[in-house]
């Protein structure tokens, strides 16, 4: 497990693109913070290391955002709003976890039931004591 303080959002931007960097087809992160916590920044940073260039953000009412034009194909979900796992099933969900890309999903524990054992977990906390802009940044399970 690794905690890391980002001050700023270009801190979290910049944790995102280091992870992205690193990340190797197949991978699936797991991202998880309450509403406004910055979950869209990290992703950003996250595509920029992939070296997807177009605008990304947050998927929330298509489900699953795929960007092809990086190193790996990038799938990013908002689960947020699915009702039952069935509507996992729907989308074909296997094909994106199990294929060449890397996958990144908001609200995963929606959806545990079948999330991988192996994936990395991120949760981003804020902590206003610290400061508006302060957050904490627990990564668990990175496989690298």
């Amino acid at each position: 497990m690794q905690v890391i303080e980002s001050r700023k959002p270009e801190d979290t931007f910049a944790l995102g693109k280091q992870l992205g960097e690193r990340a190797s087809s197949g991978d699936i992160f797991l991202l998880e913070g309450d509403l406004g916590v910055g979950k869209t920044v990290f992703t950003q940073g996250f595509a920029a290391g992939l070296g997807i260039l177009e605008p990304v953000s947050s998927p929330t009412f298509t489900i699953v955002q795929e960007y092809e034009e990086g190193r790996l194909p990038f799938y990013h979900f908002d689960v947020y709003r699915i009702g039952d796992v069935e509507e996992m099933e729907e989308i074909g969900y296997e094909d994106y976890f199990y294929g060449e890309g890397v996958c990144l999903i908001e609200w995963a524990n929606l959806i545990e039931e079948i999330l991988p054992e192996t994936a990395c977990k991120i949760k981003i906390e804020k902590d206003l004591k610290q400061g508006f802009d302060y957050r904490r940044i627990i990564v668990e399970g990175e496989n690298k």
